[in-house]
């Protein structure tokens, strides 16, 4: 008798440096795991920031077949497909759905502005999960929870709006461009034939959409209490909370869709390229740190890690300002590293900019919980920076707060698994599904010491950096842009 077969799911990450795409099991195991890389984006004046040729896709294809050639099993034990792509990108799609230009970006300064219909070409404007569930579908459905931003969306309903003055601030869209909106976590069609021979997906498969990167991440890692915050440790770092009502007149948070329907993800201020910055230091630090790390058999940011350990807290004085991607509204901003001196090494500067990163997060945070009226008990962290044992140390001590990681630090993934695992009937809802696959791992708690240099730096320093150096950067940024 043969033994019985274990149903898998599969799991889709567009994010905005690569797409992986992962295989885990109902009890949450991670079975395989492949990532591609995308292109670099094209940049070009006036803000344009676009992902070249038709890299989502080619690039979910490539990470497909990557899959296939270290997956042992059988792909018909696959149950269903969870798709989840980067947030505020705007797809331009011809009457046939493909595209008419490259992906706006979420950094593409057009993104923060109303579409206007320029390229007659352009028969359909949607998001990067609106474009992706139509190549693996044939279908022009799209999750409702990845519109925020600039779309005629009515926040409350979660459907296209009904009042004319909307549409009047939309003036290049009309209904027939737009796709039909589903809930997050509800089946959109299936694998085409065509998807199937592209990415090796089995045709007919379900394909469930999620939400917007951001919300299917806090789901994957278990943010599911009111007095509980995540933080977002990826190219993007924010801090969530979970929400009944969407809330427009808040002073220290947003409200974004949740990947639950009818639940909001208020999400506090953020760092725009955050953990890219701690990659950043690694690239400045050149080929021949890389290759010393990999002679040693470990990563140069845990070479780091292990390095910036020793040094004190606060790193001898060495603070961080962490606009390294300015806002379209303050294109003058910098990134900035106040008080080098000759004691300051490669150490100190990963060092700084970790605290800056826990600093300024568990400042937003706490602001956030304090307008909301909730006393935090814990933070969650999530994402590749969850991975780094300093980091989750450090912000305990910023922070106060006991700091958990789960077993898995993949929120995404996870998150995109939990919803085909509830939308296909094999758990009850999100709290059984993250018994399965939200799974607690190591704790941090808090040292009183450096808690309390800490929030010195937090309300006597951190706040005047920006202040103090706008005026200078506003001058330089007239000189050299």
């Amino acid at each position: 008798m043969s033994a019985k077969k274990e149903p898998l799911i599969l799991a889709i990450d567009g994010g905005s440096q690569s797409t992986k795409v992962s295989l885990f099991s109902l009890q949450g195991e991670l079975i395989c795991q492949y990532s591609e890389k995308l292109q670099p984006m094209r940049l070009a004046p006036d803000g344009v920031v676009e992902h070249p040729d038709d890299d989502l896709w080619t690039s979910l294809i490539a990470a497909c077949r990557g899959l296939w050639e270290i997956f042992d099993g059988d792909r018909n034990d696959i149950i269903g497909v969870g798709l989840c792509t980067i947030r505020f990108c705007r797809a331009l799609l011809k009457s046939d759905g493909t595209l008419a230009q490259p992906v706006l970006s979420w950094m593409d300064q057009r993104v923060s502005r109303p579409y206007e219909h320029v390229n007659p070409k352009v028969a359909w404007v949607t998001t990067s999960s609106g474009y992706i569930t139509h190549r693996l579908t044939g279908e022009f459905k799209d999750t409702a929870a990845n519109y925020a931003g600039q779309w005629p969306l009515d926040p409350h309903s979660w459907k296209w709006s009904e009042d004319s003055k909307v549409w009047k601030t939309h003036a290049g869209l009309n209904r027939s461009m737009l796709f039909e909106l589903v809930q997050p976590g509800a089946v959109a069609g299936q694998i085409t034939e065509r998807a199937s021979q592209d990415t090796g997906i089995p045709a007919g498969l379900p394909v469930v959409v999620t939400a917007n990167d951001k919300a299917v991440e806090g789901l994957g890692g278990g943010l599911l209490e009111d007095n509980e915050a995540l933080v977002s440790l990826g190219t993007y770092i924010t801090g969530m909370m979970l929400g009944r009502d969407y809330v427009d007149d808040s002073k220290t948070y947003w409200s974004n869709y949740s990947a639950l329907a009818g639940k909001y993800l208020y999400e506090s201020d953020g760092i725009r390229r955050g953990m890219w910055t701690v990659s950043w230091l690694v690239s400045l630090l050149g080929p021949e740190f890389a290759d010393s790390c990999g002679a040693q058999g470990i990563l140069p940011e845990a070479k780091l890690d292990k390095e910036a350990s020793l040094v004190s807290v606060g790193s001898d004085g060495l603070i961080v300002g962490l606009d390294f991607l300015a806002p379209a509204d303050r294109p003058h901003l910098k990134g900035t590293f106040i008080g080098l001196d000759a004691r300051h090494t490669r150490a100190h500067m990963h060092r700084s900019i970790i605290e800056g990163i826990a600093m300024t997060m568990s400042r937003n945070v706490s602001k956030m919980a304090a307008e909301r009226g909730i006393s935090l008990e814990r933070l969650i962290l999530s994402g590749g920076g969850a991975n780094s044992e300093l980091m989750c140390q450090i912000f305990a001590d910023c922070s106060g707060l006991p700091v958990v990681r789960n077993v898995n630090s993949g929120g995404v993934g996870l998150g995109s698994a939990m919803l085909v695992g509830i939308a296909l009937g094999y758990f009850a809802d999100a709290a059984s599904a993250a018994t399965a696959f939200a799974r607690r791992g190591d704790e941090f708690y808090p040292n009183a010491e450096a808690h309390k240099t800490y929030q010195k730096v937090i309300s006597s320093i951190q706040p005047q950096i920006s202040a103090t150096l706008d005026p200078i950067y506003k001058n330089t940024y007239k000189i050299f842009g």
